[in-house]
């Protein structure tokens, strides 16, 4: 059985690479709100559809409206990707600074916190997030990437829960809730 924490860092490193791979992926067509019929769709998806459904997703919700904006976060997700995450919190709050209602730069930043182990700062930005974009199922995962990690396992399983209930394809997410609700509820003997 794999260490929680190796499970954990893995699933937080799928859903980064996701954004890096699926934003390059899909062509971009709007904002967040336009992602809905998406969404909807995603959730009665079959498996074999979630992977191009969740690319077009990331790409529409990539895009802020402000090419100097996609540029920020471009180059804050360059920096993650190669690791320099002084940089990437550089980038990315000038991000936050100049577009505060842009969801995925607040999204972009908790990974950067969380990748630094700024647990509060990474989850105070996830929610930020998800104040802009309720339906962030990244944002949500993360979330429960971290109250995981911070030994919160009730609240980890709600966060988990919740985006199963926006993005159920997510097997990683779906290991995890089945491992924390044997954890939160215990055995019956």
């Amino acid at each position: 059985m794999e260490h929680p924490v190796r499970t954990l860092n893995r699933l937080l490193a799928i859903l980064c690479a996701g954004y890096v791979t699926f934003v390059g992926a899909a062509h971009a067509q709007g904002r967040d709100g336009d992602a809905r019929e998406l969404l909807e769709t995603l959730r009665e998806a079959p498996v074999e559809e979630a992977a191009r459904l969740t690319g077009e997703i990331l790409e529409r919700w990539s895009h802020s409206g402000s090419a100097a904006l996609d540029y920020l976060l471009s180059r804050g997700r360059d920096a993650l990707d190669a690791e320099d995450y002084g940089a990437a919190i550089e980038h990315l709050t000038a991000l936050t600074d100049h577009a505060p209602d842009f969801a995925e730069g607040w999204n972009a930043r908790g990974t950067a916190f969380f990748l630094t182990e700024r647990f509060g700062l990474a989850a105070a930005d996830l929610e930020r997030a998800l104040v802009l974009n309720p339906n962030h199922f990244g944002a949500l995962s993360g979330l429960g990437v971290i109250y995981e990690r911070i030994d919160q396992p009730k609240a980890a399983l709600q966060a988990f829960e919740e985006a199963l209930k926006i993005h159920p394809h997510m097997e990683d997410v779906r290991a995890a809730v089945e491992r924390l609700r044997a954890q939160t509820q215990g055995v019956a003997l």
